[in-house]
């Protein structure tokens, strides 16, 4: 049977892959054979680790440090790839997100411009990126990470929630669009994951009770869970998958 994961001569950008998920399904691909490179915007000690960890793979990684907040995204990217020699992307994976956490009639301008502009606008620049390379060779893989919260918005991150319900429309709308290219596009919605950014909530025995209670499969996910589900959509596993969004979340979506 062919080994329809190995990713042997193809190159990842993962955004936000210093850590968390993101670092999860970065060393998924590493393993799988693909060169990675890592966006992350200030934990540069993170990078640096999962960096040592890709390399003992055996694979080439790239570290891109930049705050995807900023308008001048695509020219920061096309700098740096070009400064660095790196070869063009055939996989995308939007993983970075911003997450603030305030009730909908307190939401400042600056809040709400900042999730978007990390979570939406960085995402839709660096697509219009990477697709031309990935029209050329007929053959692309842009995944995007969403939420839970797509369905089961937390009541204090309305605009979090807003801005991977875009994403969510995004996908549906690309798929098509860049299907007759060999391009899937598709969207992966983790539930509650143990990361560092949910670390402290998840510390408080009754907040991780109540939280479990909401979960039908009874346990916090693992970024791995994740990790494995990004690896099949970004394979040939996952040639005939596109225009779909996955919820990694226990079921919890499921509950209302």
């Amino acid at each position: 049977m062919r080994n329809n994961y190995n990713l042997s001569g193809k190159t990842a950008l993962i955004t936000g892959g210093g850590q968390g998920i993101g670092k999860s399904i970065v060393l998924a691909l590493a393993k799988a054979g693909a060169d990675v490179i890592i966006n992350f915007r200030s934990n540069t000690k993170l990078a640096d680790e999962t960096a040592e960890e890709v390399k003992s793979l055996g694979r080439k990684i790239w570290l891109w440090p930049f705050d995807l907040s900023g308008e001048d995204v695509l020219e920061n990217y096309q700098k740096f790839t070009e400064e660095k020699h790196c070869p063009p992307v055939d996989i995308f994976i939007a993983n970075a997100s911003h997450q603030i956490r305030n009730p909908w009639n307190k939401v400042t301008i600056d809040e709400f411009a900042l999730q978007m502009n990390v979570n939406v606008r960085s995402t839709l620049l660096l697509m219009q990126g990477v697709v031309p390379h990935m029209k050329e060779k007929k053959w692309g893989r842009i995944l995007n990470i969403g939420s839970v919260q797509e369905k089961r918005p937390h009541p204090d991150m309305c605009i979090y929630a807003a801005s991977k319900g875009a994403l969510s429309n995004l996908v549906i709308n690309l798929a098509p669009q860049l299907a007759p290219f060999g391009i899937t596009v598709n969207s992966l919605a983790p539930g509650v994951i143990a990361t560092a950014r949910n670390e402290t909530a998840l510390s408080d025995p009754e907040y991780l009770e109540k939280t479990v209670q909401k979960i039908p499969l009874g346990f916090i996910g693992d970024p791995d869970d994740c990790a494995q589900l990004a690896l099949l959509l970004c394979s040939e596993s996952g040639r005939y998958i596109t225009g779909c969004n996955y919820f990694v979340d226990g079921g919890m979506s499921l509950i209302f």
